[in-house]
């Protein structure tokens, strides 16, 4: 019997001792399966490979592989860091139910894409899991409550959908929360209010919708909370007032209304306030004066009524006050001045009225300060740049009298200094020897005198300089103005100066000289030649003479020249023919003689151009041959008709310049603006003016192209497109454009907003700075990045066709109109821009609710072709710059097999890989869409294709 029960204990000892050796083995058996999953394109996992020697029993060889770590007796892999390796595919997750003991799990920064794998949720040890910044997509599955170790759950920027899931409120351990950046839709589950330990929570940039849930108060030991930019229903709920820890609470672009509640005022921890954007009205309650701990302040963009509480003046730690764009009036309190901290004081685009307090910037480091478009008067306050870190001072669009203090001349610090459109008089004090940093400067339309400072020179980091309508200034243009090295705009007009044109010596840089109503003199210097980057010149209403240089006619990115009512005589240029950008060339009333260059350019800039020279002849005036014969003939009635015709057009003309100053001016009865989600509320001229500027735009308002640049007054980059309408089909298309305008999705260019008048209208688009897909320098080397981009396309497509209720057709779907932003993503532009444009003539048909009309099937079923057409040609080149237009067409008419070998061939792929399938299916998805429009998939068929690839292939 005892010999029985020593053979009984021996084969318990053996048997324990296989399975730890198993266990150990099994960890290297199911990572390299997950590799087998993984689409590893730069190799990161080269390591995780079994090793030729033996492993000592108990032991797994997986501890020395990268991102793997494990416990001390090297027996369970604890922790997986798989973050920022490039990684992709759709993963299973039938592994995870192995480790046992795994505390960390990260596999953020990646492309993991499909479903978030259910296995995931048997990791039971689990404190940590970051899946943040992949593309995870559809629902987020139940079962997160078994996880009842975790304590840090971040999500954060995947493409997630559906509901919030309800359950992870059940994670009692659970300290950081973060599911912002997906497309989870509904309102906040009420649940979340019960969490126990939670302290950051995370909801921002989704499409949550709903009330914000009045539970969220009961979360005592939250720090950190940001659920903005949602779309939310009602008010601020008062019950966020008991949330006793917080120090940061951002609920901005939300679509809030009412009021502020007062009972924000118990958050005696709180830092940051961010309400921003939203549709709040009401006073600022004077209560929130007791949070002493406030830091940044941020209520701007909202409409909000009543004064700047006094009670403010009890905030020593604010550094930001920003109430731009809402309805506030009174004056400033003279105690935001006393405010210790303060660095940054926005409250422009309101109502305030009175003198800004005498002491501002004396108390506190002021950097930037804001407060242009209001009613303020007065002069500025001697002391704000006492601290010396001064570096933006906006106050345009004022009522402010008085000289200039002199302490800005010592504001080294200044960047941008910009006081347009007040009553500023006297001489100009600033001393650009001392202001290097300075890059933008518009004193415009004030009442100074005394000239242009003559060390203008000296600022050799300014870009763009406006005096402009300050019809006492006087004096001449600096002699060395010209060698600025990096001024763009230099803009003088109706200042009074006189003298002659200093000679453009290095111009390299300039884009934009206007000098008009002046009282210069002289001819235009030949070394005009010198300013190659040159667009607009203006320089009419002068008393210029001699002829028009050609080295003028020779500058490579002219587009606009006035040289209107001046004294220039000879010919035009033969020259300006043969400019590849002129617009618009200017000459009327001089002395010009001969004929117009007969290039069709300049039948369509209209008589007004050319009249008032009566040597000059040629289209679009009279021809050269009649002009001629009526000058010699001897009969007075011929002569009186051409005097009496003369004084017509000189007529005409005036009133057509009137016209044109203005529309230049804004048309201020005429022009609206209207925002879209993600711009500022700003007004018609806010962007109009932005235009005039050389910092702000590519191309010349008055000639603009169809797509041009420009920075708006915050700073911010938009592409601007020009369209024209007729007046009756206004309400129309602005319908449309408002759909446009409304769309929100990650795979399309945002329309953030529309300025328009009777009879055009500027649309303004995010700007993206890396190109489009038919740019020359996207390249798209390996076979991920190509799955992606085509993936982008096809979600923003499918979102515009059956998202949008009625569907948007594009098109005009090429690789021109698809951007890349700064993470390289497609983003889909110029989406129902050529149905907005039929909508201008007299065949467009009405767009139909419900059911589809027939003539947006046939565009949308176009549009899937175009997407056809992109498959291809992004298949078929793996050196992007060598794209022909014509790959697709020649791709679909050889042989299948035919095909795939040459698309193999040109992405480097063997016909053994394993993405050999992937790339198989896509070439099929771009057949069948470039098929016959009946056997054509929709875009959401379409996408169910892409997204039923193997796992590889995301």
């Amino acid at each position: 019997m005892e010999i029985f029960h020593c053979l009984y204990s021996y084969l318990l000892a053996a048997s324990m001792f296989i399975l730890v050796v198993s266990a150990a083995d099994l960890y290297s058996e199911v990572l390299l399966s997950l590799k087998s999953e993984i689409v590893d394109e730069y190799n990161s996992l080269n390591d995780w490979s079994l090793p030729s020697a033996e492993i000592p029993p108990g032991k797994t060889s997986v501890c020395s592989w990268s991102g793997v770590t494990c416990d001390t007796n090297s027996t369970n892999v604890i922790a997986l860091d798989l973050s920022a390796k490039s990684l992709g595919g759709a993963i299973s997750g039938k592994q995870f139910k192995v480790f046992t003991k795994l505390v960390d799990l990260n596999l953020s920064y990646n492309s993991f894409s499909g479903q978030l794998p259910l296995g995931l949720f048997n990791l039971t040890s689990l404190k940590s899991l970051d899946i943040s910044r992949n593309n995870f997509s559809g629902h987020f599955p139940p079962g997160i409550s078994g996880l009842q170790n975790l304590v840090v759950l971040d999500a954060f920027s995947n493409s997630f959908s559906g509901s919030l899931p309800a359950d992870v409120s059940q994670l009692e351990k659970l300290q950081t929360l973060n599911f912002a950046g997906s497309y989870f839709r509904g309102p906040i589950p009420p649940e979340y209010g019960s969490f126990k330990n939670l302290e950051f929570l995370h909801l921002a940039g989704n499409f949550l919708s709903g009330s914000i849930p009045p539970e969220l108060g009961k979360l005592k030991t939250v720090t950190h909370m940001e659920i903005g930019y949602n779309s939310y229903q009602g008010s601020i709920p008062w019950h966020l007032g008991n949330m006793s820890e917080l120090q940061y609470l951002d609920i901005a672009g939300a679509n809030l209304s009412g009021s502020i509640p007062k009972e924000l005022s118990n958050l005696t921890k709180l830092e940051s306030l961010f309400l921003f954007r939203n549709q709040l009205t009401g006073d600022i309650p004077w209560e929130l004066g007791r949070i002493s701990p406030l830091s940044s302040l941020d209520l701007s963009d909202n409409h909000i009524t009543g004064s700047i509480p006094e009670s403010f003046s009890e905030l020593k730690n604010l550094k930001l006050l920003s109430l731009m764009y809402n309805s506030m009036s009174g004056a400033v309190p003279e105690s935001i001045a006393e405010l210790p901290s303060l660095e940054t004081l926005l409250i422009w685009n309101n109502f305030f009225h009175g003198e800004l307090p005498q002491s501002l910037g004396k108390n506190s480091k002021l950097k930037w300060v804001d407060v242009s478009t209001n009613n303020f008067m007065g002069t500025i306050p001697p002391d704000i740049c006492a601290r010396g870190e001064l570096y933006k001072l906006i106050l345009f669009s004022n009522n402010f009298t008085g000289a200039l203090s002199p302490s800005l001349s010592n504001c080294s610090s200044l960047v941008r200094i910009r006081l347009e459109d007040n009553s500023f008089s006297g001489e100009i004090p600033l001393k650009f020897n001392h202001l290097s940093e300075l890059t933008y400067v518009d004193l415009s339309s004030n009442k100074f005198s005394g000239g242009i400072p003559k060390d203008l020179s000296q600022a050799i980091k300014l870009q763009y300089f406006n005096i402009s309508y300050n019809s006492d200034l006087g004096g001449t243009i600096p002699s060395k103005t010209w060698t600025l090295p990096i001024l763009q705009n230099f803009s003088a007009s109706s200042c009074g100066i006189s003298g002659n044109l200093p000679p453009f010596q290095s111009c390299d840089s300039f884009i934009v000289i206007e000098l008009n109503m002046n009282k210069l003199s002289g001819a235009v210097p030949i070394t005009i030649s010198n300013c190659h980057s040159l667009e607009t010149i203006a320089l009419a209403n002068n008393n210029l003479s001699g002829h028009i240089p050609d080295e003028l006619a020779s500058l490579p990115a002219l587009a606009a020249i006035d040289l209107s009512q001046n004294s220039f005589t000879g010919p035009i240029p033969t020259k300006f023919s043969h400019s590849s950008t002129l617009q618009l060339l200017n000459v009327s009333f001089n002395d010009i003689s001969g004929s117009i260059p007969s290039k069709e350019l300049f039948r369509t800039m209209g008589k007004s151009a050319f009249t008032g020279n009566p040597k000059l002849c040629g289209s679009p005036l009279q021809s050269c041959s009649r002009s001629m014969a009526m000058f010699g003939s001897k009969h007075s009635g011929k002569l009186l008709w051409v005097v009496l015709l003369c004084i017509g057009v000189v007529m005409l003309t005036t009133l057509s310049i009137v016209a044109i100053l203005y529309l230049r001016r804004g048309s201020r009865g005429q022009w609206k603006m209207i925002s879209y989600s993600g711009l500022p509320q700003f007004t018609a001229k806010d962007v109009l003016r932005s235009f005039s500027s050389a910092e702000s735009m590519d191309a010349v308002p008055s000639v603009p192209s169809s797509v041009c640049k420009a920075v708006l007054p915050t700073g911010i980059t938009v592409t601007v497109k020009k369209i024209e309408w007729e007046a009756k089909r206004m309400k129309k298309m602005l319908e449309f454009i408002n759909q446009i305008g409304n769309a929100r999705h990650k795979n399309l260019t945002r329309l953030l907003g529309v300025c328009y008048n009777n009879h055009m209208a500027y649309l303004l688009y995010d700007y993206l700075p890396n190109g489009s897909l038919a740019d020359e320098r996207i390249e798209m080397k390996d076979w991920g990045t190509k799955y992606r981009t085509v993936t982008g396309i096809a979600r923003g497509l499918c979102f515009l066709h059956h998202d949008c209720s009625p569907a948007i057709p594009h098109g005009d779907l090429t690789s021109n109109n698809i951007f890349f932003d700064e993470n390289m993503e497609p983003h889909l532009a110029e989406f129902g821009i050529n149905y907005l444009l039929e909508l201008n003539k007299d065949s467009f048909s009405k767009r139909e609710t419900g059911e589809f009309s027939g003539n947006i099937k046939e565009k949308l079923t176009m549009d899937i072709y175009n997407f056809g057409e992109i498959l291809l040609e992004i298949l078929s080149n793996s050196n992007w710059t060598k794209m022909k237009n014509n790959a697709g067409t020649s791709m679909k008419n050889k042989p299948m097999e035919v095909v795939l070998t040459e698309v193999l061939k040109e992405n480097e792929v063997d016909s053994n890989s394993s993405i050999e399938e992937e790339i198989k299916l896509v070439l099929e998805v771009a057949l069948l869409c470039t098929s016959s429009p009946n056997d054509r998939p929709s875009m959401e068929e379409v996408l169910k294709l892409l997204s039923g690839l193997n796992p590889q292939s995301k």
